[in-house]
């Protein structure tokens, strides 16, 4: 059975799973939902949650809002360790924010807005 097919999958969620790979209901059965919700997020998609608990309902043949409490706690524990275990996506950062400095004529002039710009022409004036 296609993913189009399965209860709780929309347009677009099929689409989304059929572009990392899941075409099936076979297919996500062997991934789980919780994997399946990650390949997803991973391929750079912005599943909310509503996507996690609605591969839940479609793999155990429920609607996703009758997904119970318990389960749904149970689906984010997972989701979290599971997340824990990646790697850092590439090109995004991982650590804090970065400036740059610019070395002009042995001058050093930070390139952020925050920079005072009375203070770049202090350095111009020369005391001869």
């Amino acid at each position: 059975m296609s993913t189009t097919q399965l209860r709780n999958i929309g347009p677009k969620s099929a689409a989304w799973l059929r572009q990392v790979g899941l075409r099936s209901a076979e297919d996500l059965q062997a991934v789980g939902a919780v994997d399946a919700f990650l390949k997803v997020r991973r391929a750079g998609f912005k599943p909310s949650l509503n996507l996690l608990y609605s591969l839940e309902g479609a793999l155990v043949g429920s609607h996703w809002q009758e997904i119970p409490e318990a389960r749904r706690r149970q689906l984010l524990e997972q989701l979290e360790q599971a997340s824990a275990r990646l790697p850092a996506q590439r090109g995004t950062p991982v650590g804090g924010p970065v400036s740059t400095t610019r070395y002009d004529d042995d001058r050093v002039t930070p390139s952020d807005d925050d920079a005072d710009p009375r203070d770049d022409h202090a350095a111009d004036t020369d005391e001869d």
